[in-house]
């Protein structure tokens, strides 16, 4: 199956999330955004092919969720700080992962 089309756009979340260091609404709108983009992409692939995919959505967006979730609970500037960055790598972390198995997927 041919995976280009949505690696594409994960390498372009990757690239686009990378930077992002510091916590504020706008960068957080940032994060929230590529998140709803990686769900988008998942469930298109998680469609294409169940099999590899189903992990993926039901795992790597519940861990993505909760790293939001903690953001929006956190009660400190330091602790949001502290949260984001969490919640950046996780979806990095989701996105490389994904990525890494549409090349195996070939």
């Amino acid at each position: 199956m041919g995976y280009a089309k949505e690696r594409g756009k994960l390498e372009k979340l990757i690239t686009r999330i990378a930077g992002l260091e510091t916590y504020d609404e706008k960068t957080f709108a940032n994060l929230n955004d590529s998140h709803d983009k990686y769900s988008h992409t998942i469930r298109i692939l998680k469609n294409k092919d169940p099999e590899t995919f189903t992990e993926f959505y039901e795992t790597e967006l519940q861990e993505i969720k909760q790293g939001k979730i903690a953001v929006k609970g956190s009660e400190t500037d330091e602790a949001r700080q502290v949260n984001f960055m969490a919640y950046k790598e996780t979806i990095l972390r989701a996105l490389e992962k994904t990525i890494k198995t549409t090349h195996e997927s070939l």
